[in-house]
């Protein structure tokens, strides 16, 4: 089962993505607000993000963790893998230079909101490092706003929040530790 958001109002419709083939346009009609749209049956440009309505948190493509947007009024839960350097978290728009975006109707989220930089410390362990890019509504990591020009440095399982988005960081080591215990 797939989902489209209606360009309108940002309502769901779930359709059976199987009973297509790719390339074939289809017209849906809001229940919400009754507006009408189409889509095209192909490859999404985006992440995958849609893809499984239960996304694995474990997803490592590079090997240096990942964030869970948690799911709100705003959005479905999402898993981001990190990379190494700096991971610029915002809110996903065509054309952002962002690279850790994510899709969201939250308004309090900037387009650059923080960033995540993943590097090496002393012993060759992954070190995790946050701070705000002087968004509007700030960077939290629990209740506690991160002042301009601090950097954080936060572990696994660390709730940080973007205006009403929670995120929480799964490091490298968690995930290891995840799929030698599965």
């Amino acid at each position: 089962m797939k989902r489209v958001r209606c360009p309108k109002c940002d309502h769901y419709i779930i359709f059976d993505e199987t009973r297509y083939e790719a390339g074939q346009s289809l017209v849906f009609k809001c229940d919400e607000c009754g507006r009408e749209f189409g889509i095209r049956i192909g490859v999404s440009k985006l992440r995958n993000t849609q893809k499984e309505e239960q996304p694995d948190e474990q997803e490592n493509a590079e090997g240096c963790g990942s964030i869970v947007i948690i799911e709100n009024v705003f959005h479905y839960k999402q898993v981001i893998p990190l990379r190494m350097g700096d991971n610029v978290i915002g809110r996903y728009q065509k054309g952002n230079a962002a690279n850790c975006t994510f899709e969201t109707v939250d308004p309090s989220v900037d387009l650059n909101h923080c960033t995540l930089n993943v590097s090496r410390d002393k012993r060759g362990g992954l070190r995790y490092t946050l701070f705000d890019n002087n968004s509007n509504t700030g960077t939290f990591v629990g209740d506690v706003e991160l002042q301009p020009r601090e950097r954080r440095i936060i572990s696994d399982g660390t709730l940080f929040t973007l205006g009403a988005t929670s995120i929480i960081l799964r490091t490298a080591d968690s995930e290891e530790n995840h799929s030698q215990q599965d």
